[in-house]
């Protein structure tokens, strides 16, 4: 993920963006296991049969590629039956899909609420923590925009729902869904998630948890995030503002927008935080100095 002077500085990104034939590839293998995943076995048997005559029609000399035949048949005929799109009309209809996901308004978001201002900065493949099911439709979000997207929430009907809508909007590719019962820590089977680029919060799943409780699930998540990595705090619980967790995040700078106009009248907290990691851990070689001057 870039940062906003990166991005201000930068005219090639670091990492290529997906290419249309890439988001294809993952069309197709998605559809193909979505199908395979929904017959029953019998049926599963009868597409391997039927490879098999066709293989032994058409190459009886290969033995040694038998296996990777038979699996690239299997799929070959799968892809005919559920009469999938050639390249170039599936690229037509695709763009202009892919186009209306990148948007927050198709996901019910604000056009200008604190994610949408840090897409311009998200690279493909950066990885994403989304914590909470109210914080789902950012989820969709970053996954339109090649984040590879890990949602965790204790609502396992939650959980289905987002995968299930990952499948049918062409988003599934890199992402995974997980029902975990929050505590001081995420979950161990968890600990593999590390090195983000951005975590997504919804401080509703805070709401239930004691002071101690939620300075150490917040500290876990930040120990988690890269160096320059973002947090964005959501407006999605009125027990419990994202102001209200900023003194958690010590060391912590907020991320503000330089365009952002202010209103006169008042000063109206905002409803989202977005808070940036330090780059680089404090310096404190020099305080045993000048303590001794």
């Amino acid at each position: 993920m870039l940062s906003a002077t990166e991005l201000r500085s930068t005219e090639r990104r670091r990492r290529s963006p997906y290419s249309d034939k890439q988001h294809y590839q993952e069309y197709i293998l998605q559809r193909i296991e979505g199908y395979k995943n929904s017959i029953g076995r019998d049926e599963l048997l009868r597409l391997g049969d039927e490879a098999a005559s066709e293989l032994q029609a058409t190459s009886e000399e290969q033995f040694v590629l038998t296996e990777v035949l038979m699996l690239e048949t299997v799929d070959r005929l799968i892809m005919k039956r559920l009469a999938l799109r050639p390249y170039r009309r599936w690229r037509s209809q695709f763009i202009k899909l892919r186009e209306a996901q990148r948007t927050p308004t198709h996901w019910g978001l604000e056009p200008a609420c604190a994610l949408s201002r840090l897409l311009p900065r998200i690279e493909a493949q950066d990885t994403a923590l989304v914590v909470g099911s109210a914080a789902e439709p950012a989820a969709y979000l970053l996954a339109a925009h090649d984040a590879v997207v890990t949602f965790v929430a204790c609502d396992l009907g939650c959980v289905e729902r987002v995968e299930s809508r990952m499948a049918s909007e062409a988003l599934a590719g890199l992402f995974e869904g997980y029902v975990a019962q929050f505590g001081a820590t995420l979950p161990p089977f968890l600990d593999n998630v590390d090195d983000l680029d951005l975590v997504i919060i919804d401080p509703g799943v805070l709401v239930e948890f004691s002071a101690p409780v939620r300075a150490e699930l917040l500290d876990d998540l930040q120990r988690r995030s890269r160096p320059g990595g973002i947090h964005v705090l959501l407006g999605t619980s009125k027990a419990l503002v994202p102001e209200s967790l900023r003194s958690l995040y010590g060391g912590w700078a907020l991320d503000q927008d330089p365009h952002r106009r202010r209103r006169g009248g008042g000063s109206r907290r905002p409803d989202e935080l977005v808070l940036a990691k330090p780059a680089c851990p404090p310096d404190t070689r020099a305080a045993p100095r000048a303590a001794s001057i």
